[in-house]
C-alpha cells in the first residue's frame, strides 16, 4: 500500500562547491534564482532555489563544516558536484516518520528548521519546514531520500521566482545511473511502497507518487543511448545523474541557454559539465 503521507517528489538537491558561482551559472542557463538562503549554524549550509510549478531545484552549498553536513562534504569529496538527494513532499512529517517505521525503516526526525527569506517587497520573512529522512545507509544507487513538510509555502513558492527565461515548468524525471538499475529501482520502490516498471530500453522507472516526477534508473551506457549527442563527462557510474524538466517552449530553452544547448532525441540538453555535474534535459509539455 502506497504511503499516505509522502506524495511525490518535492525537490531535487544539487550539491555545489561554490554556492554563489553556481547560482550565477544557473542564471546563465535561463533560470530565475531566488535570493540566497542561510540555514542554521548546526546545519552549516546555504542554498538558492529554482522554483517550478509544484516542485523545485535546490542548489546547496556547505558554508561551515559541521557534523550535520558531513555526508554532504563526503559526497563532494568522493563524487564532486551533482544531484545528491531527493526530497519528497510530506503531508505530515510526524505521521510520515511513523509510517516508514511501520515499514521497517528507522526514520530520522521529524526535525523542524527554518531559513530567512527576503520577499519581493523587501520585507524579511521565513521559510519553515519539518523534515524526516530514511536511514542514510538506505540510499538506492547512492541517492539519499528524505521528506519535507512545508509550513510556509507562501515564502517558498513566490510567483516572481517561478517565471524562467527557459520556460521551465516542472520536474518530469530524476535520472539515476547504476550498474544494476533493476536492483536499485527495486530498493527505492520498497522504501516508498511503489511499484517499479520496466521501460523499453531496459531502464526501470519508479513513480514517486501523485502526478510528480518519476525516478528512472539506468546504466550510464543506457543514458548515453537516450541522449547520444550530449557529453556525459563528469557523471558517476552510480548516483544521481540528471533532471528532465518540462518546458513551455523548447525554442526558449535554446535561446536562453545559447551555446550550452544541444538537441538530442527531441529534447534540448545541457551537459553535466555546464550545470554543476547535472545533466539537464528539457522536453516539451
Amino acid at each position: 500500500m502506497a504511503l499516505k503521507n509522502v506524495i511525490g517528489i518535492d525537490h531535487a538537491v544539487v550539491v555545489v562547491r561554490d554556492l554563489d558561482q553556481a547560482a550565477e551559472n544557473w542564471k546563465r542557463l535561463g533560470f530565475t534564482v531566488s535570493p540566497r538562503g542561510t540555514h542554521s549554524a548546526k546545519m552549516g549550509s546555504g542554498n538558492y532555489t529554482i522554483m517550478l510549478d509544484a516542485d523545485y531545484i535546490e542548489l546547496l552549498g556547505v558554508l561551515v563544516a559541521t557534523d550535520h553536513n558531513a555526508p554532504t562534504r563526503a559526497f563532494l569529496e568522493k563524487r564532486g558536484e551533482g544531484v545528491e538527494r531527493i526530497a519528497f513532499t510530506a503531508v505530515d512529517s510526524a505521521a510520515g516518520a511513523e509510517e516508514i517505521r511501520a515499514h521497517g525503516y528507522d526514520a530520522v526526525g521529524p526535525i523542524d528548521f527554518e531559513r530567512p527569506v527576503t520577499m519581493p517587497d523587501g520585507s524579511l520573512s521565513a521559510a519553515k519546514f519539518r523534515v524526516f529522512q530514511w536511514p542514510i545507509a538506505e540510499a538506492p544507487a547512492g541517492l539519499r531520500i528524505f521528506a519535507c513538510e512545508h509550513k510556509t509555502r507562501e515564502t517558498v513558492w513566490i510567483p516572481e521566482l517561478m517565471k524562467h527565461a527557459n520556460g521551465a515548468r516542472r520536474l518530469r524525471q530524476t535520472l539515476v545511473v547504476s550498474p544494476e538499475p533493476a536492483e536499485d529501482a527495486a530498493h527505492l520502490a520498497r522504501m516508498i511502497a511503489r511499484e517499479a516498471r520496466a521501460e523499453s530500453d531496459g531502464a526501470v522507472a519508479v513513480p514517486s507518487g501523485s502526478d510528480r516526477a518519476d525516478f528512472v534508473f539506468l546504466t550510464r551506457d543506457q543514458l548515453g543511448r537516450r541522449y547520444p549527442e550530449i557529453s556525459l563527462k563528469g557523471l558517476p557510474e552510480r548516483g544521481g545523474a540528471g533532471l528532465v524538466l518540462e518546458t513551455s517552449d523548447l525554442a526558449a530553452v535554446e535561446r536562453a541557454v545559447a551555446g550550452s544547448a544541444v538537441r538530442s532525441a527531441g529534447a534540448v540538453c545541457v551537459a553535466p559539465a555546464a550545470a554543476n555535474g547535472t545533466l539537464l534535459v528539457f522536453v516539451g509539455a
